[in-house]
């Protein structure tokens, strides 16, 4: 394709790719702000509870391990065809990165940087907030990264289960063997992920 039919195709295609664009992005973004609500709040919960911590690791690993067309197939039957359906696969899939993350991040906060902090007379939740969370943030944001990441990737299957987004492009192209509009959606769906 030329220059100048590039241009004519994009501008054919304008709109139905800015409306794509905006699903596929609602979906990570929803799917991330779950993924953060519970995932953050619950790290900090069970980085004391050791036992606890183990299953729900255990329980997001098996996730993880799960192909992505098998969990939107097993999320059908409990939610139906549509955007829910594709968040909370979204969500399940995020949620090993960013506890996992806020775990490893807590926990490798320096003892005697919070041996120091104790000696200073600071209590619990001002240990946490002033010493603990900040030292941490680096790889509790690595962990968001890795979770968004995966997020805008797995988000493309979310057309087979009627939520829209980039993938309608790539599944639609693959359906009429036009390699064109199979790029109208990975493309963008590659910088996303970017």
């Amino acid at each position: 394709m030329n220059g100048r039919a590039l241009q004519s195709f994009l501008a054919a295609h304008q709109a139905d790719l800015t409306r794509r664009t905006l699903e596929h992005l609602n979906l990570v973004a929803l799917a991330m702000l779950a993924a953060a609500a519970v995932g953050l709040p619950l790290a900090v919960v069970l980085r004391r509870r050791r036992a606890a911590a183990a299953g729900f690791l255990g329980f997001a690993n098996v996730v993880q391990t799960v192909p992505s067309l098998a969990l939107l197939s097993v999320m059908l039957p409990l939610f139906g065809l549509g955007r829910e359906t594709a968040v909370v696969a979204l969500f399940l899939y995020a949620l090993l990165p960013v506890l996992r993350n806020t775990l490893v991040g807590l926990d490798g906060v320096d003892a005697a940087v919070v041996d120091t902090a104790r000696g200073m007379g600071m209590n619990a939740a001002q240990l946490f907030w002033t010493v603990e969370l900040p030292l941490a943030l680096p790889t509790i944001f690595a962990g968001l990264r890795t979770a968004a990441v995966i997020s805008v990737g797995v988000a493309t299957l979310s057309a087979l289960v009627g939520a829209g987004g980039l993938g309608v492009f790539i599944f639609r192209g693959v359906a009429t063997s036009q390699p064109a509009i199979i790029f109208l959606g990975a493309v963008p769906a590659a910088l996303m992920g970017l």
